[in-house]
């Protein structure tokens, strides 16, 4: 029996935000996830970055897995021609399934709700209930002011200088993949 391929959740905003090259990078994230034989596993939204990245999954033949709440599923427009699609209660559900079916998190430029995902995640990891990687894609920089907040919270003594360990930022989308090789061995 074959090995199931490894899973990559992305989280990303809702919207497209402000530079085309956000766009893009969230094309090339799917496009490179099909291109490895890796799973996507998202918020199932058929707008913003998040419609970008399953679109260019699923052009590029792979797999999607979508789980999107049901008070959302018309707001993000579900995209419902995925592999898998699942409605959950609530957002609290959705993040859980999101996270059980992956083995690595990667986070796109976003809004709150991107920030509520990756603050999840990265709580998990510092109380030790996962050792999943957490990869920040820093599009043009998006991610340094969360880098420095990071920072900001271990000089004031809010928490452990490991905190720093637990989010990788990556400039682009080869090293992204680079560094999810590296991980899925």
């Amino acid at each position: 029996m074959p090995l199931p391929r490894p899973s990559v959740c992305v989280y990303c905003g809702a919207r497209s935000g402000a530079r085309a090259t956000y766009g893009a990078a969230a094309q090339a994230t799917g496009a490179m996830l099909a291109a490895r034989g890796w799973r996507l596993v998202y918020g199932a939204g058929d707008v913003g970055l998040m419609g970008e990245v399953a679109r260019a999954a699923m052009a590029a033949g792979g797999q999607a897995f979508g789980v999107i709440p049901l008070h959302l599923a018309t707001r993000e427009v579900g995209k419902r021609d995925l592999s898998t699609f699942i409605i959950t209660e609530d957002m609290h559900e959705r993040k859980k399934v999101m996270y059980m079916n992956s083995d690595a998190i990667v986070v796109l430029p976003g809004g709150a709700g991107s920030l509520d995902e990756l603050f999840e995640v990265l709580t998990w990891r510092q109380l030790g209930l996962h050792a999943k990687p957490i990869l920040l894609l820093d599009t043009e920089g998006y991610w340094q002011p969360l880098l420095a907040l990071l920072r900001h919270l271990v000089s004031e003594g809010f928490a452990d200088a490991t905190l720093l360990d637990y989010v990788e930022p990556l400039p682009d989308v080869a090293a992204l993949e680079a560094r999810l090789a590296t991980a899925f061995g």
